[in-house]
């Protein structure tokens, strides 16, 4: 147990803090307009030519200038449209997680548009799609796993429109707006939970004017995952306590999809030692009202937990033990029943405040196991 905690500390004073790195991106949300052009109410998509430039940006391809009513602009990608921007990496970053919007084309027919977003750096590429149900608003925010550089060393970030087939309507690309890079230090440990990122609090950057949270997309590779530490089945929603019920901390995870869905962690623990789980279950303050489920696993061990929520932001403290049946343990929640809200809109338990911890009885028997030793050492010893 000693050595568990010598570790643990020695993770804790090693390992810096996270921070953000919002500033490496020019002109993130296209506030600063293309030059030489002209747009208002009644131009709200202007497509851009060689004699345009976007400050920070380079563009090739159909791109267009896209504003929107309420005085909002964004970048409208044709079918061969593309922008990139090259930004330089610090020294104090683990990783880069990159937030992003992304809504519907504008013009007649294109809320049902099946065009894609491709996002890439060298030797990371990712899809994105409007999935048009998960929120109130037209426009969604999604977020992505960039990967790690060194020091100083410059990268290119390029956002393309990719179209499913040949006959979608090209005239209907994805519109992309507000982008923000967040640089993510090494995990961080701690004396009171084995998990890293239990409470979740370290993630994609929220947009300052979005109230309907950064959808997650599946991604089983936690070591690629935009929630340290978690990989994700199905999708999920990143919420914040600005806009959401969060049970604890500044942010939660509210498994919106079933068929299943939900986040997963695999942690090396001591093989045949007792451990427990403890976690906070309940509704992100959404109108979701009714009977929520989650199956919680740990190792061997499943068991499910329900509570009745009545869409306020309730709450409730959930617990289970285990023992460790190898080194490697995986660690999961999922649902797998999707609810609707008043709105009817999906809707799921929401997950908080995961805390892993070696039982005490587990470390009583270790403590036993090292007395006897020393007492037959001693023995030995005298003879």
């Amino acid at each position: 147990m000693a050595a568990v905690m010598l570790s643990l500390l020695l993770r804790l004073v090693l390992f810096p803090l996270m921070a953000s790195a919002a500033d490496l991106l020019r002109n993130p949300d296209f506030e600063s307009p293309p030059l030489n052009i002209t747009a208002g109410p009644n131009t709200p998509l202007v497509q851009l030519t060689k004699a345009n430039t976007i400050p920070g940006w380079t563009f090739n391809g159909t791109v267009s200038y896209a504003t929107s009513g309420g005085n909002g602009h964004g970048i409208q990608l044709g079918r061969d449209g593309k922008i990139n921007q090259t930004f330089r990496a610090s020294d104090n970053f683990y990783y880069y997680v990159l937030t992003f919007t992304l809504a519907p084309g504008i013009g007649d027919n294109c809320s049902q548009s099946t065009a894609f977003v491709n996002v890439s750096v060298p030797g990371s590429s990712r899809l994105f799609y409007l999935k048009n149900r998960y929120g109130k608003e037209k426009w969604e925010s999604h977020s992505c796993h960039l990967g790690g550089w060194g020091v100083s060393e410059f990268d290119n970030l390029v956002i393309r429109s990719q179209f499913n087939h040949s006959g979608s309507n090209a005239t209907c690309g994805p519109v992309v707006d507000t982008f923000i890079l967040k640089g993510i230090e090494t995990p961080k440990y701690f004396e009171d939970n084995i998990l890293p990122n239990g409470g979740f609090e370290v993630g994609p950057a929220f947009l300052n004017n979005s109230t309907e949270g950064i959808l997650l997309d599946e991604d089983p590779d936690e070591s690629w995952s935009v929630l340290q530490d978690w990989s994700v089945m199905g999708t999920v929603k990143y919420i914040d306590r600005k806009h959401y019920g969060v049970p604890q901390g500044q942010a939660a995870i509210e498994i919106v999809s079933g068929a299943p869905s939900g986040i997963k962690t695999v942690q090396r623990l001591q093989q045949g030692a007792d451990y427990s789980l403890t976690f906070m279950m309940g509704d992100a303050k959404d109108s979701c009202v009714g009977e929520l489920i989650v199956w919680a696993q740990a190792g061997n061990t499943i068991q499910n937990f329900t509570m009745r929520s009545d869409g306020t932001g309730s709450v409730r403290n959930c617990s289970l033990t285990f023992k460790a049946d190898s080194s490697l343990t995986p660690i999961s929640f999922v649902n797998f029943n999707e609810s609707r809200n008043r709105e009817l809109l999906p809707c799921g338990p929401v997950i908080d405040d995961v805390v892993l911890l070696r039982t005490s009885a587990s470390e009583g028997i270790q403590r036993k196991q090292f007395t006897i030793s020393c007492f037959v050492f001693l023995f030995l010893v005298i003879l």
